[in-house]
This record gives C-alpha cells, structure tokens and sequence, in this order.
C-alpha cells in the first residue's frame, strides 16, 4: 500500500520524532546541540514555524512546533539536515545518512494533547534515566518554561499562557504540571500517534480535521465491514 502523505495542518501543534540511522548517537558535545539549535533557531524564523518545546536526546529529537503553512516543517527539517549532517560527517569523518529515514510527525489537538505533549518531550531525559530532574538536562526546553534560562527558539503557546497572568505563576503551574508526570498510557498514546502519522485528538477534533483535509487522520476501524440489506449488492468497505 502506498504511503499516505504526511499530514501537516498550518497553525496547528505538531509533535516530531526524528531518530539517528540505526538509533546511533546524533549528539556527540555540547558544541554539536549549540550549532543544531542555532540552525534550527533560523529555519524556524525563516520558514515561520513556531516551536513550542523541544528537546535533543543522545541519538533522537523531539519537536513540538506549530507551521504557518503546509510546507514550514518539511522545509524547516530539510534545511536544518542539509546544515547539520554534513557538519557532523565531516567533524567525525564519517560519511551516509545520519537520520532513520524520514522524520515523523502528527497533528495535536491543542486542547486536550498540547501541554501533555510539553511534558513528554522535556521528562524525556528523566525517563531514559540521563537525569533525576528535567532542569538538570541543558538540551530541552524545560528550564525556559519554568523561567530559569529564558529561550528565544521557544514560542510559548496560549495554553501555557492561560497557566496564570503573570509569568511567576505560570513557571510555578508548569512546574507541578511536570512534576506529576505522565501515565504509561500517555506516553504509548504519544509515541505510536507520531510515529504512525495518526493525528492524536478525541473524537470531535479528528472528525473535524476529516472534514478540512479530505482524508483519514487516524486508523481505519477494525472488523467485518457491515453486510448491505440487497444480498444482490456488492460487498462495501467504509473509508474509516
């Protein structure tokens, strides 16, 4: 079957993975995550995608990030790789592809997905057990929200600004919000959404999203297809 399309919807969040070739290490010191922020600091204003929460582990990344236009985040990626990998190639003689392909990515339903997903992208470090504590990893977007190392890669969305009315009471809402953690659940729900291409939202948000886009945002329903009342009629699949 062929590959459906990526699914990109301008002003919408989105969450993207993308991995080393083979999960090997994409990150080798401290200079190589400054010089790929840096660049993805200037694909992002040029290709005027907003990001929202990052973070760069050892041999994957992960981006939340909302793109004014259906072509900002395939535009922003492919310039940041055409920066980034040769760099790395040549600083550790090496040669071939750095990345696992292409990178994934799915459309969040603000609402009810966009501060979790925050959350499973900074406690990332802590649950691949790099760290006790999100402040303690230098590489993710963490310390911006809680106002100890103000950031200006991140675009803060509204829902982190409806936290409180001053900035003190969003770090410290943000705070406990992390510091609760996530369920087992939420992090599967995340991870498979993304690196399936499913839009992750309830019910009403992919229906809708259905409608705009004019194809299926998430897996097709499992089972028999219902029989037709003409035994004489063809059988029938539904779309979804």
């Amino acid at each position: 079957m062929a590959r459906l399309p990526r699914l990109v919807v301008p002003d919408q969040p989105h969450h993207i993975i993308q991995r080393g070739n083979d999960r090997r290490v994409i990150f080798r010191d401290d200079d190589d995550h400054r010089i790929f922020l840096a660049w993805l600091a200037d694909a992002a204003r040029q290709f005027k995608v907003a990001i929202h929460a990052y973070v760069l582990m050892p041999n994957h990344l992960h981006l939340l990030a909302s793109p004014a236009d259906k072509d900002g985040l395939s535009r922003m990626m492919q310039w940041v790789g055409r920066h980034y990998v040769p760099y790395f190639n040549r600083k550790y003689e090496r040669v071939g592809t750095l990345y696992q392909g292409r990178f994934k990515a799915t459309v969040i339903d603000s609402e009810r997905y966009l501060m979790t997903c925050c959350r499973y992208i900074e406690l990332n470090p802590v649950r691949a057990a790099l760290v006790a504590d999100p402040a303690d990893f230098p590489w993710s977007s963490y310390n911006h929200h809680v106002g100890t190392l103000p950031n200006p890669l991140v675009s803060d969305h509204a829902l982190y600004w409806s936290l409180g009315n001053t900035p003190f009471e969003r770090e410290i809402a943000y705070r406990e919000l992390v510091r609760q953690g996530l369920s087992s659940e939420e992090v599967t729900t995340l991870t498979d959404s993304t690196l399936k291409g499913w839009a992750l939202g309830s019910n009403q948000f992919r229906a809708s999203l259905e409608k705009t886009v004019q194809r299926r945002v998430g897996p097709a329903r499992r089972g028999r297809p219902p029989k037709l009342v003409s035994d004489s009629a063809p059988d029938s699949v539904p779309d979804s």
